[in-house]
């Protein structure tokens, strides 16, 4: 238990830690709609529902042992990790520090299972197809942690800040937070060939949509036209830009990423035309080879490693230009 304890100390941060990492596998099970409740910022309760596909009855105590991960069968797939999760850390380690239950129905079971972290108790319950998430009392095993949090609108913030930088990789997945009862975001599935400016439009505003560009750019390879770096999405006028740098979204093969190579690449290509500490907003989608990024090297998911840093740089620098 301990050892389980001091994982979740690197994965699990706050409650936000928890949504970005449900959030994760909702979308890798196909769910088209996820709806989040949250409890006092969700330190009291966070619970995550998808239509995805679901988990097997006899697989679902399995979904919460340490390193267990049905999304990677071998070091090849490691190699070339194309799912949003893949350490199967995330429900091991948030079950250790909080009260968790799972709730889950695939379309060959005739009913939902409920699965009691605590007691490893599995009885029958009922749900239409898809997954529910329930963790309550966040860190209540850990009281230390739990004062390191901040106020239940501060923690409510970062978990929206999650679930806006989801639904902006994910048009077509309609997503919806709850807090104490009420609506506080939703965003519906979009489709069609406008669907992510529709997104982009719903979630950073009109504003963002009419004081920005389209990019599309597509990076020459020496191995062929489709090993190369695609970078598209949209980026901010330069009389659009902020004081900070709140509105700057980067996407590595869907996966939200806190990048220095994009980052550095796109304020680059702004330089001659942003005075003083002025702030870019772009929301950019990288696209290249999953077996030429390496998506694990950081606990939370959040960084990135490029085989190579200079190809995406340029890209990314004259996409934006």
């Amino acid at each position: 238990e301990l050892i389980s304890q001091i994982a979740a100390g690197e994965v699990v941060e706050r409650p936000a830690s928890v949504v970005r990492e449900l959030l994760d596998n909702a979308l890798d099970a196909g769910a088209t709609q996820i709806t989040v409740r949250l409890m006092a910022g969700g330190v009291r309760l966070i619970s995550v529902e998808d239509d995805g596909m679901g988990i097997a009855p006899e697989q679902m105590p399995t979904a919460l042992k340490r390193h267990a991960t049905s999304k990677i069968a071998d070091l090849r797939e490691l190699e070339a990790v194309g799912t949003m999760g893949f350490r199967g850390e995330a429900l091991a380690a948030v079950a250790s520090i909080s009260e968790l239950s799972l709730l889950s129905r695939t379309a060959g079971d005739a009913q939902a299972h409920l699965l009691d972290a605590r007691t490893g108790e599995l009885r029958a319950a009922a749900r239409s197809l898809g997954t529910t998430v329930e963790v309550k009392e966040l860190f209540f095993s850990v009281p230390a942690r739990r004062k390191f949090l901040k106020s239940d609108n501060t923690e409510l913030a970062h978990c929206l800040e999650a679930v806006r930088r989801h639904a902006l990789t994910r048009p077509e997945v309609g997503f919806a937070v709850w807090h104490e009862g009420k609506v506080v975001a939703q965003w519906r599935g979009q489709t069609g060939e406008h669907a992510l400016d529709r997104r982009l439009a719903d979630v950073l505003g009109e504003d963002f949509l009419s004081n920005s560009l389209a990019v599309d750019h597509r990076s020459a390879s020496q191995n062929g036209p489709l090993s190369g770096v695609r970078v598209y999405g949209r980026v901010g006028l330069p009389d659009f830009a902020r004081a900070r740098a709140d509105q700057q979204f980067a996407y590595v093969n869907g996966r939200v990423v806190r990048d220095k190579v994009i980052t550095h690449a796109a304020r680059a290509a702004y330089e001659d035309v942003l005075h003083g500490h002025r702030q870019p907003v772009y929301a950019l989608y990288v696209e290249i080879d999953p077996a030429r990024v390496d998506v694990n090297v950081h606990p939370t998911k959040i960084e990135v490693r490029f085989r190579d840093s200079r190809e995406v740089h340029q890209a990314v620098r004259h996409a934006v230009e």
